[in-house]
């Protein structure tokens, strides 16, 4: 009797087990799609409602981040792409060159598409929620002020300063926590460039703020106190309740034509109207502020780091980074103080070791896009509603177009252009980041100072640090920065 319950009960286990296994297949292949299933890539729904979500935090919060797209290899072999079910929907992880460029490209086929989840935390009218029209428009009216030439060579002077300022600190300072540094270091500049802000005390908090966001942006969407995702609504919160009122402050300031010291990014926000002379609602600015504070510090601040820590790895890139900027200070006329654009992008090795970090790093590890329609690509249909991520970590690693690609190494770019689709650290497309020169711009001179006049020392130099978005302060480098140069001028 007891051993047939037993049987009994380990039988009604498998097929609970069974059909949840199977739910999410049945429901949006067998009867959503039909006959149209048959021509889906490889890969699996996971379970019902988390479908492979746990697989993936799990994975990229490990020390083997690719081993969420390896178990896809592993198990359906080596293809431009996977079905999956990510962030509460049935997905495309597209993985190859051709693939990720006609998913970028293509804006008749494929819209935006990030998580309901993610739009809550960024704002629906940031330029990751808004269509494509209005996504060309807002990206016209933000480009010159953020990455046009007269633009960049304005901030150079306050970027220079600040970063110079930030490195005098820093060795008196003991053992810091080298990325959360950084990222202050990169806050204050985009908040100068948005805002004219230079308040410390405003600074901090938000940065705070921003910090707990991003935690919860690449959350489970559990809305339940204790929860990343949680957290990181209030902190959307705080910060809309904070630029509401700067807007407010601003629109009163022109009504009263009180005159302000220099114009800046809100500025121009407030300024700029449509063909039919529409301006943006405050619910627009806001959202683009959300947006461009947190992209403009967060991934610099990251790059910034893990360029540091490779050069110091290896010791033969560093010497050749640091000739380079030696050089620099060799031609530079009598006189002349602090760096110029034109010296900027004279940097060519030092271009290479940013690319190369931004390849290894792969800060953005995806973006999202949905199909408009039913969408055939490298012989799998992707269909109408479902989500694709474009995989930027398996373009990056891409051993035929990297050969050993897990290897850093600034020099694979001597002499060599990735061809289209294969490089894509800022993204692609109409919805390419804008202000991919600006970001440049700040490592750039950040590691030109650093290399002519610091070294760092960690602590534990042989301990790994991770290279993900989501580090932590007791993931990342701890650190005391050591001055070997002479002071500045």
């Amino acid at each position: 009797m007891y051993t047939a319950v037993l049987a009994a009960a380990l039988v009604a286990v498998a097929a609970t087990v069974w059909v949840l296994k199977n739910a999410n297949r049945w429901i949006h292949e067998t009867f959503r799609l039909g006959s149209k299933r048959f021509n889906l890539p490889p890969g699996d729904l996971g379970w019902p409602f988390i479908g492979n979500m746990w697989s993936f935090l799990r994975a990229f919060k490990s020390s083997r981040p690719d081993s969420f797209m390896e178990s896809f290899v592993a198990r359906y072999g080596r293809t431009d792409m996977y079905k999956c079910f990510m962030f509460g929907s049935p997905s495309v992880i597209v993985t190859s060159t051709e693939a990720c460029k006609r998913v970028l490209n293509d804006d008749d086929a494929f819209g935006s598409g990030w998580p309901r989840s993610t739009l809550k935390l960024i704002g629906e009218k940031s330029f990751i929620g808004i269509s494509s029209k209005e996504h060309k428009r807002l990206r016209r009216i933000t480009a010159a002020p953020v990455n046009g030439y007269e633009a960049l060579a304005t901030y150079l002077t306050y970027i220079e300063n600040m970063t110079v300022a930030s490195l005098q600190k820093w060795p008196s300072m003991g053992q810091i926590e080298f990325l959360t540094e950084l990222r202050k270091l990169t806050f204050k500049i985009i908040m100068y460039i948005f805002l004219s802000s230079e308040s410390e005390v405003v600074m901090e908090a938000l940065e705070r703020e921003y910090t707990t966001l991003n935690y919860g942006v690449r959350a489970m969407a559990i809305n339940i106190p204790g929860f990343a995702y949680h957290k990181a609504l209030k902190a959307r919160k705080n910060l809309v309740m904070t630029f509401q009122s700067i807007v407010s402050q601003r629109r009163k300031k022109r009504d009263n034509d009180v005159a302000t010291t220099r114009r800046d990014m809100m500025d121009a926000l407030l300024d700029v109207e449509d063909e039919n002379g529409r301006r943006l609602s405050d619910e627009e600015i806001i959202d683009v502020l959300i947006m461009y504070l947190n992209a403009g510090h967060e991934s610099s601040g990251h790059t910034m780091m893990w360029a540091t820590i490779f050069l110091q790895q290896h010791p033969n890139f560093l010497g050749k980074a640091k000739a380079e900027q030696e050089e620099i200070l060799k031609k530079r006329p009598p006189g002349q103080k602090g760096l110029t654009l034109k010296e900027v992008r004279e940097m060519d090795y030092l271009s290479k070791v940013i690319d190369e970090t931004l390849r290894v790093v792969t800060f953005s590890l995806t973006v999202f896009r949905e199909a408009k329609h039913d969408v055939n690509i490298c012989g799998y249909t992707i269909p109408k509603g479902w989500k694709v991520l474009v995989w930027f970590r398996s373009v990056h690693y891409d051993p035929e177009t990297y050969p050993n690609p897990k290897q850093f190494d600034p020099s694979r770019w001597d002499d060599f252009t990735p061809k289209a689709g294969s490089f894509l650290p800022f993204g692609g497309g109409s919805r390419l980041c804008p202000g991919n020169d600006l970001a440049k711009l700040e490592i750039s001179v950040f590691l030109h100072y650093f290399l002519l006049n610091y070294r760092l020392e960690r602590d534990n130099p042989n301990s790994p640090v991770r290279y993900l978005p989501h580090t932590r302060p007791k993931d990342q480098c701890l650190a005391r920065i050591k001055r070997v140069g002479a002071p500045f001028d």
